[in-house]
Formats: C-alpha cells, structure tokens, sequence
C-alpha cells in the first residue's frame, strides 16, 4: 500500500545569470551551494542547488540559469511563490539584512495568512520568496555562510500555486496524501502529515496564463522513500490517466513527473539516493567543506566535460553580496 508523501522534497525555479542569483540564495539568503551541476536535459545549462548543511530534502531550493531568455510570468497554470521557514522572532534581523543589501521586502500579516507571520521579496528575476516564522524546520541550518545560527533558514516551508483548476489539483493533492486543513478568502491551504516543508496553498482567484522563463518557479517536488515506491506511484497516476512521465534518474535522486487536472507540474523524488549516485545522508557534496563550487557532471556526462565547461557562462559560486534595486523598510 502506497504511504502518504511527509511534505515538499525541493523547489524549482527559472533565473536569470547564475552569478547574480548564486550571490542571492547564497550570500544575501544564506543558503548553501550544494551542488553546480547541469540540466540534464540541457547539459548547457546550469542548474544550482541551494539548502541546508547536507541538502536534506525538504530544504531544497534549485534553480535553472538561463541569462539568454525572455523573462517569464507567473500565472495558470504554475506556482506564484516559494516560502522558506525562518525562526520565531528572527523578523527584525532579515529586515536589517535585506535593507543594508537594498532589497524590496513586504510584509506578511498574520490576518492574512492564516495567523503566518513573515516577509515576502523577490529575487534578482523577480521570483518571489517569503521567509515565514516556524517553530520546527526539521533541517540543520547551514552556520559556516554569512547568516547567525539564530536566524539561519530551516529549509523549505511551502509553496503557493495558482492552478487551472483548484479541484483537480486538490484532488492529485490528496492523493498524496495532504488534507485540506484552512480557507480564507481566495486560498485554501492543505498540509501534508510530516515534520517540514508541509504546506501547499492554493489559490483560487483569476490569472494570466503562465510563460515560462526567469522569474517564474518550474515545479514542486514532494518525497517518496524510494524507486520502488515511485514506481507504485508511477503506476497509480497512469492508470487514473494523469500525464506522467516514466521514472527518471536524477543521479542523486530517482523521480517522475505528474500533471494532474489542475495542470500544475508535481515531481516525486526519493528520499533515498540512487545507487549509482554520489555518497552523503542528503544532496550536498560529501567532499565539499563549504560552498560546492566545482561543476559536478554524472559519469555519462564526463566524456563531454571540455565541451561542456566550454560553454557554460563563468562562475565563482555565492558571494556575500547579491542586493537588487531599493529597499523598503515596512512595519509589520
């Protein structure tokens, strides 16, 4: 019998340069650089990956740069915003590092959210990221970046979404073993039954059509034990005649992709890594003592590696910078 998903096992957006961005999630947010690797469906591309001291799912953020595309919209079917948990009463210090380093930042009310407090902001492409009060993360934070233990992010919180269809992607959402815990006004959160990265809110309210590019989030992925279960997974989804794509090897993970009726796009991923895959009890670098600045390719990319570091835009990894445009201080 299949088992519920805990929660979210990472987060993935569309940015623009990868300097820029890896400066933001890196230096301005805090968060370590676990692993430069590619798209595997585009070795030209980067794809970086952001987390806590190991990478332990549910504390995944990554990102596909792509400095040469139009910019994207957020809208139907796709998601609106990624929020990562920050500790209880840490407000006052992310307010004072985001103004010194100019970034926007809003308030989230507690009225308005479900009784959440918290900041919303905006990466270099305009992604939107909420950092948001939570009493357990569930992660180890990474204390060797620029942020205090005391106010270092405990991996992912959630995600809100703007389906096509708030039924039909309530319906995928249950089945993977969420339930429907509030409703105020437009959104409806749901929450699965784990220790973090738990809630997913929908919202229910009109939108443009999504147009994929920077500035816009690519998938939620939730955590399944192992191949074997994605497997069951694999095979429940197809016969409900959800579109879903066959079981992929990520190298440092197993997944596959659902589209259900609301049209939203959900990746399952293993808990446990592949067996051919790099060594460690999460995503991160076994060999790496901070930041995994070098390019990590999978053996079968390794016969290409001069060509494909050829082509890839120079990068150093996260600095301590990563500021963009004004700041607003708000009173919350």
């Amino acid at each position: 019998m299949l088992s519920d998903t805990p929660g979210l096992h990472h987060v993935t957006g569309i940015v623009g340069d990868p300097e820029a961005h890896a400066a933001f999630y890196g230096g301005t947010l805090g968060l370590r650089l676990l692993r430069r690797t590619v798209n595997y469906e585009d070795r030209l591309q980067y794809h970086l990956y952001f987390g806590d001291a190991t990478g332990s799912p549910g504390s995944v953020f990554t990102v596909f740069p792509d400095q040469n595309a139009e910019p994207g919209r957020t809208g139907k079917p796709g998601y609106e915003a990624v929020a990562v948990a920050v500790p209880p009463d840490s407000l006052g210090y992310w307010r004072d590092r985001l103004a010194d380093r100019g970034v926007e930042f809003a308030p989230i009310g507690p009225d308005a959210r479900f009784g959440d407090r918290g900041l919303t902001l905006a990466d270099p492409s305009g992604t939107r990221v909420e950092l948001v009060e939570t009493e357990s993360g569930g992660s180890d934070p990474w204390t060797e970046g620029p942020v205090p233990a005391a106010h270092a992010i405990r991996g992912l919180r959630g995600v809100t979404a703007l389906p096509a269809d708030p039924y039909g992607t309530a319906s995928v959402l249950e089945t993977l073993g969420f339930e429907y815990e509030a409703e105020a006004g437009d959104r409806v959160r749901y929450r699965a039954p784990g220790d973090r990265a738990t809630a997913v809110d929908l919202l229910d309210r009109d939108a443009s059509y999504l147009r994929e590019g920077p500035g816009t989030l690519h998938h939620a992925a939730v955590r399944v034990a192992d191949r074997e279960t994605l497997l069951e997974w694999h095979g429940l989804f197809r016969d409900r005649g959800y579109d879903v794509s066959r079981v992929k090897d990520r190298h440092f993970f197993h997944s596959l992709y659902v589209r259900g009726p609301g049209g939203l796009l959900v990746e399952l991923a293993t808990e446990a890594p592949t067996p051919d895959g790099p060594p460690g009890p999460g995503l991160a670098d076994p060999e790496a003592t901070g930041h995994a600045t070098e390019l990590y390719l999978p053996p079968r990319f390794e016969t290409d590696r001069e060509l494909i570091e050829s082509q890839l835009p120079a990068f150093d990894g996260p600095g301590e910078t990563g500021g963009h445009g004004g700041a607003r201080e708000t009173e919350e």
